[in-house]
């Protein structure tokens, strides 16, 4: 905690790194500025017609996100702007709010209106202390949505580089009509010489010399090629003048009944956002020995967005390829984004029609190249090596988003994150134990099949809490243990891995302990933790399982149960097991 916030006094976190600036980092910060700028330009077009807004709304949000984030952002070198993985969260949301043959008027009211919902949501989360929100989406369910999300883009910026437009919508709409375009000969040649010449000089420069700034020289070539050769006499579509000047601040006029869809759109991206902008705030503060603080993050980003959204831009999120250019450069503070929104304001004021030769599939050459690096092909093929289910987790959420679109898509990975943390608990690991010769404590009979076990003692683990979806099927596992004839005389449960007893758990542990002891069998409990114990004997359980059937430890309850049987260590061969079932109870 600063002094100021000591005394009562809130200061922003960026406020407080500037107002503690060092003089030896300014050369730095102003080169690393003037080196991110040459970046914001040409991607903050091309994601604002990602996103189906004009290409001067990029430009707009880059300054005032970049401002908002300088005052607001933990961080000292996270450069937020124009996405590509939020364009089409962006279109998606907006596009079906406007007629067919659109005003672009009203598109950017929409898209501002967003952005402060966006803003809105995102404070709201900082300010409650809601930072686990971003952690709704497991990693293979982000790889999945996020390769779904590559290949829409990719999908959706082939018209453009070849030369042509569409009106499908949706992705596999959108490359029906790409292929019809092509079979009625709208393909512009110079258009798809440029954009394709556009691509491979991006990755090639990309992969070989990392430190050029490669969308840069890009950009500077084909404003060249379409001087020399005359490109908008070819059919090519130009970026064109764009407005001088910067807007002023306005509230987006929108209509009631579009504030539901725009709110559903809102929330979908906020957590991409989030989960986007914590992601690389760590990546990137443990390369430089930051401390991670995502309430702060959370309510800078949010900051970002309103400031946008009050100046014609749309909804923003941090982005990893701008934050290295940054840290390439040499940033050292926030002052690096305050120096690139400074020059972006004065390229708009001074010198508006700079990129008015751009070639509009340079723009999508920009596009696709980011939509390249959003895809995760090695981590797919990795998911299928090392774990199957979660391998078709990410298949699924990758056709969530490329059948049912980019909205239901990350419902789609919020939905089956959520499952499949439900299902893990619903179907926890269990096993039966037994000794190793030479190895302490006790281990699991399917990863050691010769394990010794002793007679008329089942040593039971269950990986899990125990709660009203799994209980009858942890009871009927235990009544499966105890088929054997003769039948085991205790059942040990291994209880460490339980963490929690609700109250329908323990009403079958009751009837569980009940339908035991009438067989002469003792349930019995090692381990189990001081807070399920307390749960248990709250639940009144303790008048069915006797209070002397706890033990502290495993090898306590073993050493009991020898000690009043004289049972010795047998070795008992069985079958292994499938995974994923309970391991068959030797004969007693």
């Amino acid at each position: 905690m600063s002094a100021d916030e000591s005394r009562g006094r809130f200061v922003p976190p960026g406020l407080r790194t500037l107002l503690a600036y060092r003089r030896e980092w300014l050369v730095k910060d102003v080169v690393a500025g003037v080196v991110l700028t040459t970046l914001l330009v040409p991607q903050g077009m091309a994601y604002a017609e990602l996103a189906g807004l004009p290409a001067i709304t990029g430009l707009y949000t880059s300054v005032l996100c970049l401002l908002a984030y300088a005052v607001f952002g933990p961080s000292r070198i996270l450069v937020l702007g124009p996405d590509s993985s939020l364009g089409p969260m962006i279109a998606a949301t907006v596009l079906p709010l406007i007629a067919s043959g659109g005003d672009s008027g009203r598109a950017v009211a929409l898209a501002s209106m967003l952005s402060l919902m966006v803003g809105a949501i995102t404070v709201l989360a900082g300010v409650c202390r809601l930072g686990f929100i971003a952690d709704l989406i497991s990693k293979p369910t982000m790889i999945g949505y996020m390769n779904g999300l590559a290949l829409t883009i990719l999908i959706g910026q082939l018209p453009k580089l070849f030369g042509f437009k569409t009106d499908a919508d949706g992705l596999l709409e959108e490359f029906g009509a790409f292929f019809r375009g092509l079979a009625d000969g709208k393909t512009v040649p110079a258009a798809l010489a440029v954009g394709a010449a556009g691509i491979v000089l991006i990755l090639v420069l990309q992969r070989r010399l990392p430190k050029v700034p490669a969308v840069l020289v890009m950009v500077v070539l084909s404003i060249a090629a379409t001087s020399v050769f005359d490109l908008g006499r070819h059919g090519v579509s130009l970026v064109g003048e764009l407005p001088q000047g910067f807007p002023p601040l306005t509230f987006p006029d929108v209509d009631l009944d579009d504030l539901a869809p725009l709110f559903a759109g809102a929330l979908g991206i906020a957590l991409v956002s989030l989960a986007d902008t914590i992601s690389n705030a760590s990546a990137f503060a443990s390369r430089t020995g930051q401390e991670v603080r995502g309430n702060e993050e959370m309510t800078a980003i949010g900051a970002a967005n309103l400031a946008a959204g009050l100046f014609q831009g749309f909804p923003v999120s941090t982005s990893g390829s701008r934050t290295a250019v940054a840290e390439r450069a040499g940033a050292r503070s926030q002052l690096t984004g305050i120096v690139g929104a400074g020059l972006i304001i004065l390229m708009l004021v001074l010198l508006p029609g700079l990129f008015r030769n751009l070639p509009q599939p340079a723009l999508a050459a920009v596009v696709i190249t980011a939509s390249l690096s959003l895809a995760d092909l090695a981590g797919t093929a990795r998911l299928w090596k090392q774990r199957r289910t979660e391998f078709l987790l990410s298949i699924s959420a990758f056709l969530g988003v490329a059948l049912l679109g980019v909205l239901p898509g990350i419902a789609v990975a919020v939905g089956l994150s959520i499952l499949n943390v439900f299902r893990r608990a619903w179907w926890p690991y269990n096993t039966v134990l037994g000794r190793v010769p030479g190895l302490p404590g006790f281990h699991d009979v399917r990863s050691y099949p010769g394990a010794e076990q002793l007679p008329g003692l089942v040593i039971h683990r269950f990986d899990g809490p125990l709660f009203f979806a799994n209980a009858k099927a942890f009871r009927n596992e235990l009544m499966r243990l105890t088929r054997n004839d003769p039948p085991p005389r205790w059942v040990l449960l291994a209880a460490e891995p339980v963490t929690d007893v609700d109250t329908t758990a323990a009403d079958e542990l009751e009837e569980l302990d009940e339908a035991l002891n009438e067989r002469g069998i003792s349930l019995v409990f090692a381990e189990l933790k001081d807070p399920v114990r307390q749960k248990i004997e709250r639940y009144e359980l303790t008048r069915t399982i006797n209070p002397d059937h706890f033990f502290p430890t495993l090898e306590a309850a073993v050493a009991e149960f020898q000690r009043r049987t004289g049972a010795e260590w047998t070795t008992v061969t069985t079958e292994r097991p499938p995974a994923g079932t309970a391991a068959e109870q030797p004969p007693g």
